[in-house]
């Protein structure tokens, strides 16, 4: 089963702000600019 656009973009959010591994917001990242899709803001609220 593949990840949605919005789970995606979710994921990268949540990662962000978790400040998970940079190695994994990297992978979130780079699987959002193959999609096409606009990286959200990276800033941590």
């Amino acid at each position: 089963m593949l990840l949605s656009d919005d789970l995606l973009l979710d994921a990268y959010r949540n990662a962000v702000r978790l400040q998970l591994e940079m190695e994994f917001v990297r992978l979130l990242r780079a699987e959002i600019k193959r999609r096409r899709l606009k990286v959200p803001d990276e800033q941590v609220i």
